[in-house]
């Protein structure tokens, strides 16, 4: 299907965009994005509850120069366009409720993928950042496709660390796909697009509007196996990714945290309600069954690679492993340390420098140290 045989599916999705409730409304009625189509060609007599106005808007939006001039943007910054008829569209996404027409892309946009979406806080704690790195690395190691929203925090963390072990992920952006937003992840989009799919259901040129999020959301959710939500907060908009995943009837996996940190009051509440308590990969791979990780252990390097870097083990005696036992995964000045383990700050720094080496503490900013559990 070449990009003039696409024209009517870009229609539709002007319209899902500029009239997101006549559109949802529309597809009810009439099942389908062809059938809409056709009814709008005779000027979509059959419905009462649209009067003449609105059908006139409607009519102008299908079929009017709007549509045109899109086209004309997408030519010119060749991005690709998949529509719902298309077989390389998303499977599960095409199974949700009135699915998005046209899917806007950049990259590659595999044909057949199994993804799971990785979603959280934009201002998450230095546990968040670990879990999120140490999680998202493990899925994109055995095979699995991350799938974000590109957003600041876990969302950059979850595609940088899918990218950064050679993994596949999908960013799915709440504006144009020539719209790149945050705009300090320019340097980020870029590596997705060549290493992996940066997609919009937005029109070219689209602002990051607030309403645009939570329609996003509901694509992220739609093309995953499950959501895995790292720290979102009690009225987080991640919540609203994991509402579209439970109608969606897609698995909900929840990284328990700090029962005092508001950061963790969304997941830890999301755990009640029965979202999966996730430690680790294995409590992801146990649930989705046998056939998963079989999967990955054919396919794929296994996260537990006996070439893969962890951090040493120290004899409890040890000078280091008495600084580890005053760490964990909150941020502690040298100074601090210093006076908790009663050692002066040349010893010290020393110690910290050797546990830096050796994988087990990292340095966050300003002289801070956390513990590295990865």
């Amino acid at each position: 299907m070449n990009i003039e045989e696409k024209k009517d599916w870009i229609a539709l999705n002007l319209l899902s965009y500029k009239k997101p409730d006549i559109f949802i409304k529309l597809h009810q009625h009439y099942g389908s994005g062809t059938e809409i189509l056709k009814a709008g060609r005779s000027g979509f007599q059959d419905i009462e509850w649209l009067d003449n106005k609105k059908k006139s808007s409607t009519i102008s939006i299908l079929y009017g120069e709007i549509v045109d001039k899109e086209l004309e943007v997408i030519e010119k910054q060749r991005v690709q366009i998949i529509t719902v008829e298309d077989e390389d569209y998303p499977e599960l996404l095409r199974e949700i409720s009135a699915p998005p027409p046209v899917l806007y892309c950049r990259g590659n946009l595999k044909k057949e993928f199994t993804g799971i979406a990785v979603v959280g806080t934009r201002n998450p704690t230095e546990y968040g950042k670990m879990m999120a790195e140490k999680l998202s690395s493990q899925l994109a190691i055995n095979g699995i496709a991350v799938v974000s929203g590109m957003a600041r925090g876990i969302d950059t963390i979850a595609h940088k660390s899918a990218l950064g072990s050679n993994g596949y992920t999908i960013a799915v952006l709440g504006s144009g796909i020539d719209m790149v937003y945050p705009p300090e992840n320019g340097k980020l989009y870029n590596e997705i697009c060549e290493k992996g799919a940066v997609i919009s259901e937005f029109p070219m040129g689209s602002s990051p509007h607030k309403k645009n999020f939570p329609r996003r959301n509901r694509i992220v959710s739609g093309m995953s196996r499950a959501i895995l939500v790292i720290e979102a907060g009690e009225r987080s908009g991640t919540l609203i990714t994991a509402r579209f995943a439970i109608e969606q009837n897609r698995d909900v996996f929840a990284v328990p945290g700090r029962v005092t940190s508001s950061r963790s009051k969304g997941t830890n509440g999301l755990i009640k309600k029965g979202a999966i308590l996730t430690e680790s990969f294995d409590d992801i791979a146990e649930h989705l069954g046998v056939e998963f990780k079989r999967e990955f252990s054919e396919n794929s390097t296994r996260s537990d690679d006996k070439d893969s870097k962890k951090p040493i083990a120290f004899s409890e005696d040890s000078v280091e492993a008495a600084v580890l036992s005053f760490l964990d995964d909150s941020p502690k000045h040298i100074d601090l340390i210093s006076r908790e383990c009663g050692m002066g700050i040349p010893q010290i720094s020393s110690i910290l420098m050797k546990l830096e080496i050796y994988g087990a503490v990292r340095q966050v900013s300003g002289k801070m140290f956390v513990r590295n559990y990865l």
